[in-house]
């Protein structure tokens, strides 16, 4: 199964969005998922259920991170590549979706009843939040393959 699908099958599962994205890379970055489900748990609903930026592109700068991140402190280079694999993945993100905030893209509000109502039967997790967790797994591939 490709990452992309597998990531939409975890958040499908229950997983949030952030989560789903980054222990679909947790086998490839030597990590357990336990820690991957920990350290993502408050990305989900655009970071704590504020509806800021969408979980599925945090989880994927937390990927992009480990993958990319300095591994020595204060190396200016090293920052600059990390910065730079994040601002092509939003920059990616964006030329698909046209935001990465999570209230734009679902287009309703998680924190009250009606927007949790119409979240439910628009099936907006299935039919807009699962094509992020994809999309962002997809880009991250992109750009570190």
């Amino acid at each position: 199964m490709e990452r992309s699908e597998q990531a939409k099958e975890l958040f499908l599962s229950g997983y949030n969005c952030a989560q789903a994205v980054v222990l679909s890379f947790a086998d490839e970055l030597k990590f357990s998922k336990e820690l991957g489900q920990k350290v993502a748990a408050g990305f989900g609903g655009g970071m704590g259920k504020q509806q800021e930026t969408c979980g599925a592109v945090t989880g994927a700068i937390m990927v992009l991170g480990i993958l990319k991140g300095e591994k020595v402190n204060n190396n200016d280079e090293l920052k600059s590549q990390a910065y730079a694999s994040v601002k092509e993945l939003i920059r990616d993100f964006v030329a698909e979706y046209q935001t990465t905030q999570c209230s734009d893209l679902i287009g309703c509000d998680l924190n009250t009843p009606e927007g949790s109502e119409k979240f439910k039967e628009e099936k907006i997790m299935e039919t807009v939040c699962a094509g992020c967790v994809r999309k962002a797994v997809q880009i991250v591939e992109s750009i570190t393959n």
